[in-house]
């Protein structure tokens, strides 16, 4: 799987998302108490918990939001959403391949909302199964490095027993990938291992990637994206576009 997430086009939809912190907040929080009502509150036994609310401090999600999800989770509120996990899926241009994931309380909503933000920025719906085949569900834990510390030889040593598959270094972070049962012993290594790490979850990975040669394809591809990330329901949009850095730099 090598090469096939680009550090720079990751932070380059990271920065679409970090642009709007509320939705951000929202997106985190929501998944806090998925996984709360799912798991059970307390993270120390429910492993889904511990990484989302990791990824929350991580980005910067006040304690004290993060304590009330918990708790309207754990205290079966009345008036708490019902969320269910759904996929849709489109090409864009460029043959582009998107899978959008969503956690919704309104199924007829998300399918509209999501058909819009796709077809009206030039991108069209496809058929169901016809993406999900060309991604894999992987474990995926995003190690931070400062100086070259920690080297990829250094994170190898201290995951591969936990069942690292592959580690790729990114330049600004070490990504290794596992099976997702093995994501939780992945995640502990890391930091048995005194590493820090930005995140840790299940994500769909391309099991190819499609180049794109040109600014103005990407800038259509980039478009799409960006509309469905701004859609509340939406949680994660998995694409598998190989973008230049050279390319990327002109568009921003």
């Amino acid at each position: 799987m090598s090469g096939h997430s680009k550090w720079a086009t990751t932070k380059h939809k990271k920065a679409a998302i970090d642009a709007k912190r509320g939705k951000l907040f929202a997106r985190l929080i929501k998944n806090i108490e998925v996984a709360a009502r799912t798991g059970g509150a307390d993270p120390a036994g429910n492993p889904t918990l511990y990484d989302a609310i990791q990824k929350a401090k991580k980005n910067s999600v006040p304690a004290d939001n993060i304590d009330r999800a918990v708790k309207r989770a754990a205290g079966g509120d009345a008036n708490a959403a019902a969320y269910d996990t759904i996929m849709y899926e489109a090409y864009v241009a460029g043959g582009v391949a998107v899978l959008i994931e969503c956690l919704t309380d309104n199924r007829n909503r998300s399918a509209s909302d999501v058909r819009i933000a796709v077809t009206r920025n030039g991108g069209r719906m496809a058929d169901v199964g016809s993406v999900q085949r060309l991604f894999n569900r992987k474990g995926v834990v995003e190690v931070e490095t400062k100086d070259g510390h920690p080297s990829e030889d250094e994170v190898m040593e201290a995951t591969l027993d936990a069942g690292a598959e592959d580690i790729v270094d990114e330049g600004e972070a070490i990504t290794v990938y596992s099976e997702p049962n093995d994501l939780v012993e992945v995640r502990k290594a890391v930091q048995d291992a005194g590493f820090d790490y930005a995140q840790a979850e299940v994500k769909f990975i391309p099991s190819f990637t499609e180049s794109v040669t040109d600014a103005d394809t990407a800038a259509k591809i980039f478009k799409v994206l960006d509309a469905l990330e701004d859609l509340d329901d939406v949680q994660n949009v998995y694409s598998n576009e190989d973008v230049p850095d050279d390319i990327l730099a002109t568009l921003e």
